[in-house]
């Protein structure tokens, strides 16, 4: 279910909070779904629970779950949510063509590059 990369330079709360999110987005998980417990799923992954905590709340401030107390935590995704998601994205690519900017790749090589790879997704 959720898969994390040791390996990566990204923060594993970061991996946990991206994986939890997508699964929300693709409908997977759906409004209402109870989450793993902290406990459970940071044995599951061979974490520490801090870890998990750490991804758990970031995903309730960004509207991601909600915390019920002495329940658990349920997914409780909405419009903002999603916008607040897409536009973190958005922010990355735009940082990441003016890198690639800033290191002379030229533009008409950068549109090519993400007309291919929309094409191909």
């Amino acid at each position: 279910m959720i898969k994390i990369d040791e390996s990566k330079a990204k923060p594993i709360y970061e991996q946990i909070y991206d994986e939890f999110a997508k699964l929300i987005f693709l409908d997977v998980l759906k409004n209402g779904d109870k989450m793993p417990s902290v406990r459970e799923l940071a044995l599951m992954l061979h974490i520490n629970p801090n870890t998990i905590q750490k991804s758990y709340k970031l995903l309730e401030k960004d509207n991601f779950i909600e915390s019920k107390k002495g329940k658990g935590n349920f997914v409780a995704f909405d419009t903002e949510a999603y916008n607040n998601y897409k536009n973190l994205f958005k922010e990355k690519l735009v940082e990441i063509i003016d890198e690639l900017i800033k290191i002379g790749i030229d533009k008409d090589e950068i549109i090519k590059l993400v007309k291919e790879r929309v094409t191909n997704a």
